[in-house]
This record gives C-alpha cells, structure tokens and sequence, in this order.
C-alpha cells in the first residue's frame, strides 16, 4: 500500500472526493448506461413486488416467506445507495461526493452486503430445518425465532459497518481524492491513504472470514445436509419441489458470496479497478434485480400468487 513516509503537505485539506464513474458520454456508454438505469427500475419493481405478494397472500405468511421478505428489502436498499447518485452525476457531468456522503455510501452498503451474508445463511438453515426435520419445523422456526434471526442479521450488519467506516475514514488522505470507483467502497478508498494500511488490510481479511466464509461454510453444511435428505424422498414430487427450491437459494448465495470474497477477501493487488467496478455493479444492481426473478420463475406459490393479485387488481377495474 502507500508509504507512510509522505509528508504533511501531500495531505489533502479538502474533504470531498471525485468519482471516477462507469460512463462516458459516447454511443456504447450511453447503451450501457439506459441498460444500467432500465435494471436498477426492474429491480425495484421486483423487489418490491414480492414484499407486496408476501405481504397480502395468507399462503406466504410462512417463516421461508418472511425471511424472504427481508432479502427483498435489502435488495432495495443496495442499488438506492448508489445508481441514482451515479445517474445524478452522469447526467449533471460532475463526480463529486462529500466526505459526508462517501462515509454514508460505505456504511450502508456494508450493512446491507454483510446483513444479506447472515441473513442468506438463517434462510439456508430454514431450508435445512424444513427438509431434515419437518415435524419440528412449527417449533424450530416459531415467529419469536424468525424476527430473532432478522434481528441478528441488521444488528450484525450494523455492527461491522460502524467499526470498519469509523477506522477506514481515521486515515488521512492524500492530495489526490480521485477514488477509481463509481462509488465509495472501502477497498477503493484505502488505496488513496497517506499511511500503511497493510495492517488493517490484514485485519479486513480475518473480519472477511468471519463475516464472509463462516457463513458460507454453514451454508454449504446446511445444504449439504439439504442434499442428503432430498435424495432419500420416496415422492418424486416432493423431491422436485424441494430441489428446485433449494438450487434457487443456492444460485442467489453464489452470486452473493462470488462477488463479495472477490471483492473483500482478494487483495486489492490481484484484480484493477476496472474488475472491481465489474464486480461491484454485479452485487450492487445485477443480483438484486437478479433475486425476485430467481425465487418467482421457479416458485409456484409465488407465481399463484401473482395470478390471483392480478386477478384482483382486474376485477377492481372492471367494476
């Protein structure tokens, strides 16, 4: 990382930063851009669908739902904390963001990212209890344990964005305030630090496999286990169900986790800002968007209840 050797003077005394965004004003970018703008709407629109369904269908008031529900909300939160700022400076050609408003960046988006890691993993271990022991589920997933798990998930969320924002805006800054992201994620910003950060970067990487690895490992057990007991069922059509069940909470954990341990428990030295830009807008709009047409294309109850939403929504009009 960078030496701790600069002097004072190379210490910048502004406290705004300049984004380096993902577009330019020229023909492909523009695409990309109306593309960008066009999933981040999709995404919003789904997401806030399924909390709706999951809301009014007394058919999903189940604990699978619920936690579900949670997933959704989170999914809305990641892309609100950064495309529409990306949008606001594409279009107004200015790259600005506050000390302020970069700190407010990272702290929610480490919120979210780490509370969906805790919550992907109580929603692995509903699958396990639904599957492995389906006469104690009523007990294992009552309503007090769900909104403990909840609970668990935005406290944990919260805990590890206060600590890791409050050290990583300690460290002074150089002249230069060009953070090479389209927004303030921590990686991207140590590498404009004045000081050697190479400790803290290892303290990142052990944070990273308590936040990021443990709970994939449990994931992956609970699955396992999942697996098993799927492959024992006698009914081929339980078996179908709750395979396609699970392969669509496995494929959103893939994308989740893929990006993340990329991201956080990769050093920075192995992949260029051009990747992490890539790799970011995969879990901050692409998986989000990606989430609600995982769990609704291939689950029946949620389809049902789309059908018999429009259904009402039709006769409304009619009368």
């Amino acid at each position: 990382m960078h030496s701790g050797r600069m002097g004072a003077s190379n210490v910048s005394t502004t406290s705004d930063f300049t984004l380096v965004g993902l577009f330019s004003h020229t023909g492909p970018h523009l695409i990309l851009f109306f593309l960008v703008a066009a999933m981040f709407t999709a995404g919003l629109l789904g997401n806030t669908i399924l909390i709706f369904l999951i809301a009014t269908d007394s058919r999903l008031h189940t604990p699978m739902y619920f936690l579900l529900s949670q997933l959704s909300l989170l999914d809305i939160g990641f892309p609100l904390v950064t495309i529409p700022k990306m949008v606001a400076d594409f279009l107004q050609e200015r790259n600005v963001i506050t000390f302020g408003g970069c700190a407010t960046q990272m702290f929610f988006l480490m919120f979210m990212g780490v509370s969906e890691g805790v919550l992907l993993f109580f929603m692995s271990y509903d699958r396990y209890v639904a599957v492995c022991h389906p006469l104690h589920y009523q007990v294992l997933m009552r309503g007090q344990v769900c909104l403990v798990m909840v609970g668990a998930s935005w406290f944990s969320g919260a805990l590890v964005a206060s600590i890791l924002t409050s050290i990583t805006l300690m460290f002074p800054y150089c002249a230069s305030h060009t953070v090479d992201h389209f927004f303030c994620e921590l990686p991207a910003l140590l590498k404009l630090s004045c000081t050697d950060t190479s400790a803290y970067e290892l303290a990142l990487s052990v944070s990273g496999v308590l936040t990021l690895l443990l709970p994939l490992s449990l994931v992956f057990t609970s699955y396992g286990y999942v697996l098993g007991a799927v492959l024992r069922m006698r009914s081929a059509e339980a078996r179908h169900k709750a395979f396609t069940m699970c392969s669509s909470h496995m494929a959103v954990v893939s994308l989740f986790y893929g990006a993340a341990l990329f991201m956080y428990m990769v050093p920075g030295s192995y992949h260029s800002p051009q990747q992490d830009n890539m790799v970011s807008l995969f879990y901050s709009l692409i998986t989000p968007t990606l989430n609600p047409l995982i769990y609704s294309l291939r689950n029946r109850e949620v389809r049902m209840a789309f059908v018999k939403a429009m259904g009402r929504a039709d006769f409304r009009v009619k009368q």
